[in-house]
């Protein structure tokens, strides 16, 4: 199987004998079952084997070892685990990760869909310049979904149509350049969810987005029988109820995984250092080599090619004013700290 080599390293890695314990499962054991974390909930985890039937998982526990290694299970973990007496698991290894993520806890994720919509409540660049930082900085590829396009059909007015053309054009219009995918969708028609869900395909994914937009919903989309929760959105706040309590691991087939993240929407910049927030912008990382100065910080620098290429309508107005808000919060955060 594709993980073997993965699994052969890992293993070889084990100290035997580390912190007095031995391995409850011997290297090379028939026993040993390699599979992947779908569920965290209450200390369990609820690990699937691999070629197993997406319901069918086994409640594990994890070996003391990790915590005394200051390592801890995620959600998407590839884990190696074995079977005891009462019909349970323990996970004995963990597999090397590609990415990870702390908030919200899920390792491995390659995609990291962006839900945004049009309106109720309105599209806000800022939040999603945040997202995408948050996501280009764990390693993984955002992918930009507009939803709720069903609002022109639901509403019958033109406001409704405007609202979601707008900002339908100002997505395509800033991020489509950079080499961002952008996917429009309405979990009421249908449109674009046989695209999105194709796209997702052989992939790990992230559902994450501003609360209220239609996330659930769309999951429902894809997954048809899901019946994930879903609220009304609060107009008074524009905010929709949070509905997802705990991460979990969805199967949408060929081999596809998402996961709807509760917490998501609380981002900051704690794992992010200043110099590292520029090569999380695409259009300023590509261009930094240009710049005169080593670590220029785009800001107030001669010969800066940043700023030669904001004068020069090359790099879209908002995205700059996103990067100094965020520059100047993360200088906050560390006076304070």
């Amino acid at each position: 199987m594709a993980e073997t080599e993965t699994t052969k390293a890992a293993m070889a890695n084990i100290k035997a004998g580390e912190a007095g314990e031995t391995p409850a499962v011997a290297t090379g054991s028939p026993e040993a079952v390699s599979g992947r974390i779908v569920k965290a909930l209450s200390g369990y985890y609820y690990v699937q084997a691999d070629n197993a039937a997406d319901d069918d998982t086994v409640q594990c526990r994890a070996r003391g070892i990790f915590k005394k290694r200051g390592q801890s299970p995620l959600v998407g973990d590839r884990v190696l685990f074995a079977l005891t007496e009462n019909g349970e698991g323990i996970i004995n290894e963990m597999m090397p990760r590609i990415s990870e993520l702390i908030r919200p806890p899920v390792a491995n994720a390659e995609l990291a869909v962006l839900v945004f919509s049009a309106s109720e409540p309105d599209l806000s660049l800022q939040l999603l310049d945040k997202f995408i930082v948050h996501i280009e900085h764990a390693g993984m590829k955002p992918l930009l979904c507009l939803s709720k396009s069903d609002l022109d059909t639901e509403a019958g007015t033109d406001k409704a149509g405007s609202a979601s053309l707008s900002a339908a054009e100002t997505i395509a219009g800033i991020y489509e350049p950079l080499g961002y995918e952008v996917f429009n969708t309405s979990s009421l028609l249908g449109e674009g969810v046989i695209r999105l869900k194709e796209r997702l395909a052989d992939h790990l994914s992230l559902f994450a987005g501003q609360s209220g937009v239609g996330k659930s919903s769309l999951l429902n989309a894809i997954v048809p029988g899901l019946a994930l929760e879903t609220n009304e959105i609060s107009m008074r706040l524009g905010r929709g109820k949070h509905t997802t309590r705990h991460v979990e691991l969805i199967p949408i087939g060929n081999n596809g995984y998402v996961a709807d993240t509760p917490g998501f929407s609380q981002l900051d910049f704690q794992e992010l250092g200043i110099s590292e927030l520029a090569t999380c912008f695409e259009e300023f990382r590509v261009r930094a080599s240009d710049c005169k100065f080593r670590g220029c910080t785009h800001v107030h620098e001669p010969e800066c090619a940043v700023l030669d290429a904001l004068h020069n309508g090359e790099i879209a107005p908002t995205r700059y004013e996103h990067y100094i808000l965020f520059l100047a919060e993360m200088k906050d955060k560390k006076r304070r700290y």
